[in-house]
C-alpha cells in the first residue's frame, strides 16, 4: 500500500541558507548577516554572503528539482530583501526574484510552499526592538500583505513561521543563534507571545488578501517522545512527554503548540512556571488573535527521546544505549518519531499533518568516480518514511513530506560543516552533484512510496 494518491512529495530550503547575494538587488541586512559577521559566532567564521548562490542559480536548481520529481518545493522569503527597512518602501527588485522563482517552479510543474519567516529577521526591525516590541505583529502583517499581494495569484500554500522554539530559545535565550541574546525565561515568554501574535495577524492577512484559495499552516519543531516498549503505559508516558507543558521547562512542547492551536497556554506549564510566566503580557483578544483556524500542522522532525512509564511523574527519560545510531551532529537516529509524533499531535489538535522538514547531515564528499555516495541517508529516509507510512495507514491524516534539504547549505551556527542536502554543493565552484539519495528519492516519489 502506498500513500494517498495526492500525497505531497517535496523538498525544502531557507532563504539565508541558500540564496547568497547578501548585498545585491536592494537587500538589506538581517540579524543573521550581523551575527555571522561577528567573530567567533559561526564555525570557521563562515557566513551566508554567497551560500549556494541560489539567487543567481535558481533556474538550474529548479531544473534539478524537476528531474528529482518533487511535487512541491518549500522555500522562505527574506523579509529584508522585500522590505529593506522592515516596513515602508517595497524593494521591487527583491520581490521580482521571488516572483520569477515562483514562475520557474510552476513551469516545472512544482507547487510553491512559501514560508514567510525562517529566522532572518531584518536588522532594521531588530533595532526597533524585534520580537520584544509588540508592534512587530503589525509589521509582520504589513510584510505578509506585500508578499501576498505580489504572489498569491500563483501561490496558494503558506507557512507563517518556521520553528519559533529554535528562533526564540537559541537566538534570544541561549544565544548561540542570531541575534545572540541571553534573556531570562520570563523575557523569552514575552518574545514568544509577540511571535504568536505575528503568526495570528499573518494568517488573518493571508485570508483577507489572497487572490486564490489559501492553505495555511505553521512549522514548529516539537521534541518527540518515543515509548521504549509497546506497552500501553509506556505509550501513554511518551504521549504525556510529547504534549505536556512542564516536562522540559520553556522547551516543553505545549508552550509552542497550545497557544497557536488551542488559544491558550498550557495549564500545567503555567502552574509550574509560577512567576517566570508573565501573565500580564496577555491583553484582551490576544489568545483569539493568535489561534486562527489553520489548514495543516507542519512538523520539522529529526530526533527524539526514549520514554518509559514512571509511577511518580508519569514518565521518565531513558538513557541512550551505548553506541546508539547518530548523524554527524550526534543527533539520535530514532525513526519512530515519524510514527508517534504525528499520531499524538493529530489526535490532540485534529489538524492534517505535513512533515515540513526531515533529513540528516553526513560527512559527504565526492568519490573518485565523481559521484556522492550517501547510503546512510538513504537508509535514514527509508526507515523514517516507513514509520510515517505506518501512521498514515492507521488513520493519521498525513498530507506530505518535505526532505531537508534540497541542497547542502549554510547550516546556521555550524556554518558549512554540515551537509543535509540531496544535492552536493561544491562551495568553491558552485557545482551541483546529485547524491545517491537524490536518485533513491526520485524512484520513491515515482512509486508514491509503494516499496517502503
Amino acid at each position: 500500500m502506498s500513500f494517498t494518491k495526492d500525497f505531497i512529495w517535496g523538498a525544502a530550503s531557507a532563504s539565508y541558507q541558500i540564496e547568497g547575494a547578501a548585498y545585491e538587488g536592494g537587500r538589506a541586512l538581517s540579524v543573521w548577516d550581523t551575527f555571522s559577521h561577528t567573530d567567533g559566532k559561526i564555525k570557521n567564521n563562515d557566513n551566508g554572503d554567497i551560500a549556494c548562490n541560489h539567487y543567481h542559480l535558481y533556474k538550474e536548481d529548479v531544473q534539478l528539482m524537476k528531474e528529482l520529481g518533487i511535487k512541491a518545493y518549500r522555500f522562505s522569503i527574506s523579509w529584508s530583501r522585500i522590505l529593506p527597512n522592515g516596513t515602508g518602501k517595497v524593494n521591487e527588485e527583491g520581490l521580482k526574484f521571488y516572483s520569477d522563482l515562483v514562475d520557474e517552479l510552476l513551469k516545472a510543474g512544482i507547487t510553491p510552499y512559501i514560508t514567510l519567516f525562517h529566522w532572518d529577521l531584518p536588522q532594521a526591525i531588530y533595532y526597533q526592538g524585534g520580537w520584544r516590541n509588540r508592534d512587530i505583529a503589525d509589521w509582520f502583517a504589513q510584510y505578509t500583505k506585500v508578499v501576498v499581494d505580489a504572489l498569491s495569484d500563483r501561490v496558494s500554500h503558506w507557512i507563517t513561521l518556521n520553528e519559533p522554539m529554535c528562533h526564540i530559545l537559541l537566538g534570544h535565550h541561549i544565544g548561540n543563534h542570531a541575534p545572540g541574546e541571553q534573556n531570562s525565561v520570563r523575557e523569552s515568554f514575552r518574545l514568544l507571545h509577540n511571535m504568536n501574535l505575528a503568526h495570528g495577524k499573518a494568517v488573518e492577512t493571508i485570508r483577507k488578501h489572497s487572490k486564490s484559495p489559501a492553505t495555511i499552516g505553521i512549522a514548529p519543531n516539537p521534541h518527540p517522545g518515543v515509548p521504549v516498549t509497546n506497552k500501553k503505559e509506556d505509550i501513554e508516558a511518551a504521549r504525556l512527554f510529547s504534549l505536556g507543558g512542564n516536562n522540559r521547562g520553556i522547551f516543553s512542547n505545549g508552550w509552542w503548540l497550545d497557544p497557536v492551536l488551542l488559544g491558550k497556554y498550557p495549564e500545567d506549564g503555567v502552574k509550574a512556571m509560577g512567576k517566570d510566566f508573565p501573565s500580564e503580557m496577555i491583553q484582551d483578544g490576544d489568545m483569539e488573535l493568535m489561534s486562527p483556524k489553520l489548514d495543516f500542522l507542519g512538523l520539522n522532525l529529526y530526533y527524539g527521546t526514549l520514554i518509559r512509564h514512571d509511577d511518580t511523574h508519569g514518565f521518565a527519560t531513558c538513557p541512550r544505549e551505548i553506541g546508539y545510531p547518530q548523524n554527524a551532529l550526534k543527533w539520535h537516529v530514532l525513526p519512530e518519531i515519524l510514527y508517534y509524533m504525528p499520531k499524538f499531535l493529530y489526535e490532540k489538535y485534529k489538524l492534517p499533518i505535513i512533515i515540513t522538514e526531515n533529513g540528516l547531515t553526513l560527512p559527504d564528499w565526492v568519490s573518485l568516480d565523481g559521484k556522492v555516495h550517501d547510503p546512510n541517508r538513504i537508509d535514514y529516509m527509508h526507515r523514517y518514511l516507513k514509520e510515517l507510512k505506518k501512521a498514515s495507514k492507521e488513520g493519521v491524516d498525513i498530507r506530505g513530506y518535505f526532505a531537508w534539504s534540497i541542497l547542502d547549505n549554510f547550516e546556521w551556527a555550524e556554518g558549512y560543516n554540515e551537509r543535509f542536502g540531496l544535492i552536493y554543493v561544491d562551495y568553491q565552484t558552485q557545482k551541483r552533484i546529485p547524491k545517491d539519495s537524490y536518485y533513491w528519492y526520485n524512484k520513491l516519489i515515482a512509486s508514491n512510496g509503494k516499496d517502503l
